[in-house]
């Protein structure tokens, strides 16, 4: 189990320390992806997921915040990533000036 941890540690750092428009979708079970936001960034859910199973992700005291998706088949997908969190915004409006 170590090596594929360690696998998707890698691969779950690498796209979230990319930039929004990379081409490159980094998905993990969604409970992995969970604890690795809480752990790693110290990022917490800001509300439910939105209908399209979408929950936006953030950090009062780094900033940072990721958009997740979780599929039907129970792995979780970073949509985007970023920085300067704006504390008090809506997560449907964020999520609509995401698209």
């Amino acid at each position: 189990m170590k090596p594929v941890f360690s696998i998707s540690a890698v691969l779950i750092a690498i796209g979230l320390s990319a930039p929004v428009a990379a081409a490159d979708t980094v998905c993990m079970p969604s409970g992995e992806m969970k604890a690795s936001l809480i752990d790693w960034y110290g990022e917490r859910p800001v509300s439910e997921p939105s209908e399209n199973r979408e929950q936006l992700w953030v950090s009062e005291q780094t900033g940072t915040w990721t958009l997740i998706k979780t599929l039907a088949d129970g792995n979780a997908c970073v949509l985007a990533q970023g920085e300067d969190w704006m504390a008090g915004a809506n997560q449907d409006e964020l999520i609509a000036a995401l698209d």
